[in-house]
């Protein structure tokens, strides 16, 4: 935990004594029970988790984007889901923080803090998941509301958002198409939740469709109060969002590493623990290579949103490197544990579910390198 002041290294100890206390004995059953986590939720409201990405004067928990995304991967090591509950979550208060109005911060910002509110963020669309140009949900301004009609998909925590940060259309003739584009902040009764959506992983917390016919939203919900600004608000959450889910899969990554461990230690074959065998320990070689190298550039693209700078670049290296690793180290811990690995009555085939999340959300991982590409190219071109 080098360059973290000592409350928050206290921060992140906190975390990881009560993952391995409270969420690593149970995750395996309320995953496969579906089972929503209310008492690991209520904790983690507790222990101000829900905080850590709200700024002051808000937030009395509020710490360096590096600690935040520490305390993210511990969460995951514990349970991704977990991780996932607080992650829209974090990229909405930071929208708030940057561009709501006085009124917005004032009457969302304090109650997120405490996780009173929890908020989620709803991007993607049947018809367009990581252009988010072209997005149909339109909003059309009527007095002192918007009316809007359309639906979204892949909605994490819609059904226990007391918030829900909403990407719309209110001018579909804007050229170019960004400028077209708005957030609402939606409220439960604004919006029905259409259905949960079936998942390989990521289980427990429920990801939905949202649909709104005909949906009335009062004018000052619009983020800022000034239309057409909603995509790049998103696009500056998003940096946050990106290094939260590389977190997220660094923390899948670790807990695999450390489950195959431990068994290439405990199993024996032809004599001697199964790490003495070559082909085993240059796998967990390789592992821990690649959690650490994952590690190490999402702290990299954290500390670059701590200085103030557009980390575009570093914190989509970090989701697509980080996301890859995760898939990798998963299936690796699955081969040296065996048929074990395969059993749903280990963690191991969880991880393995839980990865393939981490390289599709935020953005894919096609759209990262697509986003790193253009960056590099911009770098280059500077004086």
């Amino acid at each position: 935990m080098r360059g973290l002041p000592e409350h928050e290294q206290e921060i992140v100890e906190t975390v990881a004594h009560w993952v391995d206390r409270e969420v690593r004995p149970h995750a395996g059953r309320l995953e496969r029970e579906q089972q929503y986590p209310t008492a690991l939720i209520d904790q983690m409201k507790e222990m101000g988790v829900f905080g850590l990405a709200v700024p002051e004067p808000w937030s009395e928990s509020a710490v360096s984007a590096r600690c935040f995304a520490l305390v993210t991967e511990q969460l995951a090591r514990g349970w991704m889901s977990l991780a996932g509950a607080m992650g829209g979550h974090s990229v909405v208060a930071r929208i708030l923080a940057r561009y709501g109005t006085a009124e917005q911060q004032e009457r969302w910002l304090p109650r997120m803090a405490t996780g009173e509110v929890r908020a989620a963020m709803a991007l993607t669309e049947a018809s367009g998941g990581s252009d988010l140009q072209d997005i149909r949900t339109r909003a059309v301004q009527d007095g002192d509301s918007y009316v809007v009609d359309g639906s979204k998909t892949w909605i994490t925590n819609a059904r226990h958002a007391g918030l829900i940060a909403t990407l719309v259309k209110t001018d579909p003739e804007a050229d170019p198409r960004h400028r077209g584009i708005s957030i609402l902040l939606v409220e439960p009764d604004q919006v029905e939740v259409s259905r949960d959506l079936p998942k390989l992983g990521y289980r427990g917390v429920e990801s939905c469709e949202l649909s709104f016919a005909g949906s009335r939203v009062p004018a000052a919900a619009l983020v800022g109060g000034e239309e057409g600004q909603g995509f790049a608000q998103f696009m500056a959450g998003l940096e946050l969002g990106r290094v939260q889910v590389a977190a997220r899969a660094v923390g899948v990554a670790q807990a695999a590493l450390d489950d195959a461990l431990a068994y290439a230690q405990q199993r024996e074959t032809f004599g001697k623990p199964i790490w003495e065998h070559q082909s085993v320990g240059n796998l967990l070689a390789d592992m821990a290579t690649r959690v650490q190298a994952s590690r190490l550039l999402v702290l990299d693209a954290a500390d670059g949103i701590d200085a103030g700078r557009r980390s575009d670049l570093e914190a989509g290296m970090a989701k697509l490197f980080a996301s890859e690793a995760c898939m990798q180290v998963t299936i690796d811990a699955m081969r040296i544990h065996g048929a074990a690995g395969y059993s749903a009555e280990v963690d191991i085939e969880r991880y393995f579910r839980d990865a393939p999340l981490m390289i599709v959300g935020e953005g894919t991982n096609e759209i990262q390198r697509t986003v790193i590409a253009r960056q590099l190219i911009a770098r280059s071109r500077k004086p």
